[in-house]
């Protein structure tokens, strides 16, 4: 493969947790911190640490709320986010022998 450029592949996706987490969200839609975290089987701080990574990236929105006066946060892809992870997805199919 002569044009293969390992420098397009987005490295804010590009890590096992968000990579996971984009994965997730993806395919279940709007889901809590704690889905996301069952899911993706991180801890705590580990996932809210990749999970600010990807808001400050501009991939994922959130919502923010109380049930029963307890915190809830929803997360969700925004259209930068599910336009990333389509391009990234691609790329990687693209580099895959036919």
């Amino acid at each position: 493969m002569t044009d293969f450029d390992y420098q397009q592949i987005d490295d804010l996706i590009h890590s096992r947790i968000r990579l996971a987490v984009m994965a997730a969200l993806t395919t279940m839609g709007p889901v809590s911190f704690s889905l996301i975290k069952e899911t993706v089987g991180a801890t705590d701080g580990n996932l809210s640490v990749h999970i600010r990574k990807l808001e400050e990236g501009g991939y994922l929105s959130v919502e923010k709320s109380f049930v029963d006066r307890k915190p809830v946060s929803i997360y969700s892809l925004t259209t930068a986010g599910k336009s990333a992870f389509k391009t990234y997805i691609q790329y990687l199919e693209n580099m895959l022998p036919s």
